[in-house]
């Protein structure tokens, strides 16, 4: 009898919350919970979710296998009888952040502080921004289902651990497919200054392990030297990475015009004295579009494979280990022009830009859903200490996002 009268008091506690109808104040609220990605966002999911019930919306959430992070999918419907859950429009923001750690900030990072015409905190930019702005905008979206006049549905996805390989968003759109909902567009809100972002590269990130065999540095015949063979596959990664750089198919619309690979760690030996029995370094390839993973792995396989027939020549238990470790795929702009065509007339900005970086707009794409990026701030401000977003670019998303519902309205 008491565990349900506290359970009782607890859910009229949640019903009771007053939120707020300002982006900046949401803004405010979301920055308030530490959502670095090692630790949970339940908190995060949780106060969204009783917003959300509030305003008479189901969500649903699809949980890590720790279940201590949540994704969450919620759903405006459309149509005179407000039962039109399929196709429509999809705002999507992850809610993780990068740590803090080692960076010098001003101000306390998970405290919101605006200074001049800035707001500062971590995930202002990346990108609890968007997210505000989203959130702001759904009581405008429930009152014109509720009148009848939503002609396509609105849903908002809002995933974890999008800053350490993506890993929340395949789960959201397993269960939309699973669900049978099929959203015709989606939009990631990842700071762009509220321009229009059409394509990313992809990237995948490898360790290699070079397994060779210890000998007093005095006898090196004896040995095999890891970090040696480990090098020269170094430099065969940096020579490849030149040609592609050459390649007559690359792409002048992204910033970095070509695909690349970078040597990003490496670490190997115990002393000067030892021929290093293992070197491991790993290494990132970033994609175009129309690239895919094996236009680099088949030569980088077909070398590692010539090293380490020359190692076990030496002692057959060496050899050269290659593990993929991430995974993004890249967002093309194949199927995307109707979308396009539509923030185009929205922002009166007919630019298209193609970026390095990845986000999730590329498992979007590859679910079948034509997806742009376009968001408020700068992604020269996500990661760094003193991040901050724009008040300025905080009014332009609602003003855009406004924009958008209306677009989405009977006419």
């Amino acid at each position: 009898m008491t565990m349900n009268n506290t359970n009782d008091s607890a859910s009229q506690t949640k019903s009771d919350t007053v939120y707020p109808d300002q982006s900046i104040d949401w803004l405010t609220r979301l920055i308030g919970f530490d959502t670095v990605s090692r630790h949970s966002n339940l908190a995060l999911i949780e106060d969204v979710q009783t917003y959300c019930e509030q305003l008479g919306l189901t969500v649903d959430l699809t949980f890590n296998d720790a279940k201590n992070k949540a994704n969450l999918f919620v759903t405006v419907a459309a149509g005179e009888n407000a039962d039109q859950v399929d196709n429509g429009l999809v705002l999507s923001g992850h809610t993780d952040v990068v740590p803090v750690d080692g960076q010098e900030w001003t101000s306390d990072p998970f405290t919101a502080t605006i200074r001049g015409d800035k707001l500062y905190g971590r995930g202002a930019c990346d990108m609890k921004g968007f997210i505000a702005c989203a959130l702001t905008l759904l009581p405008k979206a429930v009152q014109l289902s509720n009148s009848g006049q939503l002609r396509r549905p609105l849903h908002l996805a809002l995933s974890f651990d999008e800053e350490v390989g993506c890993l929340g968003a395949p789960l959201i759109l397993a269960d939309l497919n699973a669900r049978g909902i099929t959203p015709d567009y989606c939009i990631v809100g990842e700071p762009t200054n509220m321009a229009m972002v059409v394509a990313h590269k992809g990237i995948a990130v490898y360790r290699c392990r070079v397994h060779g065999k210890s000998a007093h540095s005095s006898l090196t015949a004896q040995g095999v030297n890891a970090i040696s063979y480990a090098s020269r596959l170094i430099g065969y990664v940096d020579t490849l990475a030149e040609e592609i750089s050459g390649r007559e198919d690359n792409d002048a619309l992204f910033d970095v015009p070509y695909s690349t690979l970078s040597v990003g760690t490496i670490q190997g030996g115990t002393a000067t004295n030892i021929v290093p029995n293992l070197c491991e370094f790993t290494f990132d390839y970033r994609n175009l579009p129309h690239m895919t993973q094996d236009d680099i792995l088949t030569p980088i396989k077909a070398k590692v494979a010539e090293l380490s027939a020359q190692m076990q020549t030496r002692a057959p238990e060496t050899g050269i280990e290659l593990v993929q470790e991430e995974s993004v795929p890249a967002m093309t702009d194949n199927d995307s022009s109707e979308l396009q065509a539509l923030i185009a007339a929205l922002t009166g900005d007919e630019e298209r830009h193609k970026v390095a970086y990845a986000t999730e707009g590329g498992q979007f794409t590859n679910a079948g859903i034509p997806t742009i990026i376009c968001g408020p701030g700068s992604i020269e401000q996500a990661h760094k200490a003193d991040e901050y977003v724009a008040l300025n670019e905080i009014e332009r998303c609602d003003a855009f996002l406004q924009k958008l519902l209306t677009s989405c309205t009977v006419k």
